[in-house]
């Protein structure tokens, strides 16, 4: 069994060779560990990389290591990347809907929103952050969707329980403006 140096060593060295999150299942066979002890292996990582602008994160239900801060900004610009584009506020309003409502099809969407959906929809489904998870159990048989993995890593989210609380709809409701 490796000691706490070496299964840091691979820790940093697997989620660098990958550059996606890595399951956790998938990298505690590789590291030849136990999965429970996943947490504390990336909090020593992350504790010798303090000085380094990388960061070893828990995203989409397993680990990546990214960059940080300016660094982050500046290699975009060096490798000639462009920065995500902005979502519209529609497609806003909708991956709320989905992020805190899911599986939800898109009529529940449309009727929590007041109007159609179906470009904000296609939109972050093209983008990958929104996707078909199956079909609703009722005439018609809707499509349901739900967020993906590649949300959780945009959002740097280790899974959905991550979510911020959903704002009280009556206290929405009853603001001025």
């Amino acid at each position: 069994m490796p000691d706490q140096q070496e299964q840091v060593e691979r820790l940093v060295a697997v989620l660098f060779t990958s550059g996606d999150p890595m399951p956790a299942d998938q990298l505690a066979e590789l590291l030849e560990v136990d999965r429970a002890e996943l947490p504390a292996i990336a909090a020593r990582a992350a504790e010798r990389l303090t000085a380094t602008p990388l960061q070893v994160r828990a995203v989409a239900h397993g680990w990546q290591l990214v960059l940080s801060g300016p660094a982050s900004a500046w290699m975009r610009r060096a490798t000639g990347r462009r920065a995500p584009e902005r979502l519209s506020p529609a497609a806003w309003e909708v991956l709320s809907v989905v992020a805190y409502r899911q599986p939800v099809t898109r009529l529940e969407i449309e009727a929590l929103r007041g109007v159609s959906s179906d470009h904000a929809v296609d939109t972050l489904v093209t983008r990958g952050l929104v996707a078909e998870v199956g079909r609703k159990e009722v005439p018609g048989r809707p499509i349901l969707y739900a967020t993906t993995d590649r949300f959780l890593e945009v959002f740097g989210l280790k899974d959905l329980s991550a979510l911020p609380p959903a704002p009280d709809p009556s206290a929405v409701a009853a603001e001025p403006g």
